[in-house]
């Protein structure tokens, strides 16, 4: 925790401080920000309160009384209901406006940890709950040298195994001649072969990843099974979805996603959808590219509203049924800015350092198209980590 640049960011914000606090984990944010273990054995609420100027202070159960020792502050301690209540209220003396994991109407649910009786109950003391959505960006989703590196390995490796992968499918639908007739393929038999070329690459992932032909694409979350998976034949449509990150602490994941088509050329409207999210995709990045150029603040709904535009204008919106990007790091969907205004308004501002996935996508009942890249930014600039496909790729 960076106690200095917190209560820096908390007097810029114009809050008198962050009150975090948890119970059976509920809040994962509180940990990952004030470096507490996620695996304690959590039994008891616990209240930690960062002001904007001076110390910190710390409330925890008696049984559990040494959960934030850890943390800077000085400690008061309760058993009862009737203590904790005069306790919270003390540790918040002479503060009025307090941020915690909250947010208005839950419109941005990603950051939504505290229960509504907590918020009740500071209210009740005359409090303003104000959402940590901007903190929990500014001190969980930036990331470091070391952690944009991590990325950048991820990168290289996947971008390598997706390009191997289609020839991959290629050699087993069509093997040398004298090699023997082909076996039969399946998408599943692709997802072991993505999955132990990553391992071999020292990768971690979660779940998938995933592959799909023909009217499985446009389900934008398939996951195929040993027990539940479609065969892969010449003349398919066919999508791989792949994430990972090194198997090391801290680490960034790596998000994309391809489309091609096996033993022919692309349909008149497979093509033109794939066009028409590629222009999508290039439309959100362009508008990050200006604006971070510029040195202009964009928030993660305009991204969003500059992709969506574009397939609207197609005649496609309405099977444009998801965001156009999550915020990445050591979760695959992180806790900042996504580009979202579909299905939340997310007013959050995409940040310097951080990263996130630009992924339109067009999901027609007979198939569906997906193209997407991750984006890093810094002041000044922003870019693309990784390959951009201009074309459906050809089997």
């Amino acid at each position: 925790m960076n106690l200095d640049a917190i209560q820096a960011a908390l007097r810029d914000a114009s809050l008198d401080g962050w009150l975090f606090y948890d119970h059976h984990h509920r809040d994962p944010i509180a940990a990952r920000i004030l470096g507490l273990d996620p695996h304690a054995h959590v039994t008891r609420r616990w209240y930690y309160f960062v002001p904007a100027a001076g110390e910190p202070r710390k409330l925890a159960h008696r049984v559990e009384q040494g959960r934030l020792d850890t943390l800077p502050g000085a400690k008061a301690v309760y058993s009862s209901w009737q203590e904790l209540r005069g306790g919270i209220e003390a540790m918040l003396a002479g503060a009025r406006r307090v941020a915690m994991q909250y947010s208005p109407n839950n419109d941005i649910m990603y950051v939504s940890m505290v229960d509504a009786g907590t918020v009740e109950f500071l209210r009740s003391i005359g409090k303003e709950v104000a959402s940590s959505a901007d903190l929990v960006s500014q001190f969980q989703a930036v990331l470091n040298e070391a952690q944009v590196a991590s990325h950048q390995t991820a990168q290289r490796a996947i971008d390598a195994i997706v390009a191997e992968a289609w020839k991959e499918i290629g050699r087993r639908l069509r093997p040398p001649a004298g090699a023997g007739r082909a076996g039969g393929l399946s998408e599943f038999d692709i997802v072991t072969w993505l999955s132990e070329a990553m391992r071999r690459e020292g990768l971690v992932w979660e779940n998938g990843p995933d592959v799909s032909v023909n009217a499985n694409t446009s389900d934008s979350h398939y996951e195929p099974t040993a027990a539940n998976s479609s065969p892969i034949r010449e003349g398919d449509f066919l999508l791989i979805d792949i994430w990972g990150r090194l198997d090391q602490p801290g680490t960034i994941f790596y998000d994309i996603t391809w489309t091609g088509v096996v033993g022919r050329e692309p349909s008149e409207k497979e093509q033109l959808v794939f066009e028409t999210v590629r222009k999508a995709r290039d439309a959100a990045i362009a508008a990050v590219e200006s604006a971070f150029a510029a040195s202009r603040p964009i928030c993660g709904f305009e991204a969003d509203d500059a992709a969506r535009g574009v397939i609207r204008a197609a005649g496609f919106g309405e099977y444009f049924t998801h965001r156009t990007g999550h915020n990445i790091e050591q979760e695959l969907h992180g806790s900042g800015a996504h580009l979202d205004n579909l299905e939340t308004h997310d007013v959050r501002h995409i940040l310097p350092h951080t990263c996130f996935s630009v992924e339109p996508g067009i999901y027609l009942p007979e198939f569906g198209v997906r193209s997407e890249v991750n984006m890093l930014t810094a002041p000044g600039k922003a870019w693309v980590t990784g390959r951009l496909q201009q074309e459906l790729v050809r089997i």
